[in-house]
């Protein structure tokens, strides 16, 4: 009976140092505030997607590490992710009009509805689709990023 008790203590006592040592080791988590400014309608949803790497950006979900949308209230939107790991990301938002939850573009592959990219760049004919380089950032701590909505290609 003695050794059973024995073993009973120092299991839980294993228990406990291996989840110390799980608190002591974990990844510190880092939280990403974006801000969408200049949204020209009043109804529908901005949604977002934060991606990690550039598989996939801007128009893909591949390299997709989080995604949500928010209702429009006014002429900016903000949606906050958290428990991101610091590092490089970007951000690709669409003023989304019909409620399919992606860009909507023409024939010509223009887009129909309001877009934004992290860091604003230009987005034209000439330019073609920003690359993931252009668009990222350094997320650590707490880290705000503002994007404005274009609702046409730059000239």
């Amino acid at each position: 009976m003695l050794k059973l008790s024995l073993f009973r203590h120092l299991f839980f006592a294993t228990l406990v140092s291996i989840s110390f040592a799980k608190t002591v080791n974990a990844e510190p988590t880092a939280t990403l505030t974006v801000t969408v400014n200049g949204i020209h309608h009043q109804k529908g949803e901005v949604c977002f997607r934060v991606f990690g790497d550039e598989r996939g950006f801007p128009l893909g979900n591949t390299s997709e590490v989080q995604s949500g949308c928010a209702k429009i209230t006014g002429n900016s939107v903000k949606k906050v992710f958290s428990g991101l790991k610091p590092g490089a990301y970007a951000v690709a938002v669409v003023d989304d009009q019909n409620g399919d939850r992606k860009l909507n573009s023409d024939f010509f592959g223009i887009p129909k509805e309001g877009f934004g990219i992290s860091k604003n760049p230009t987005v034209s004919i000439v330019t073609g689709t920003p690359k993931f380089r252009d668009a990222s950032f350094v997320v650590n701590k707490n880290t705000k990023v503002n994007i404005q909505m274009k609702y046409s290609l730059d000239p």
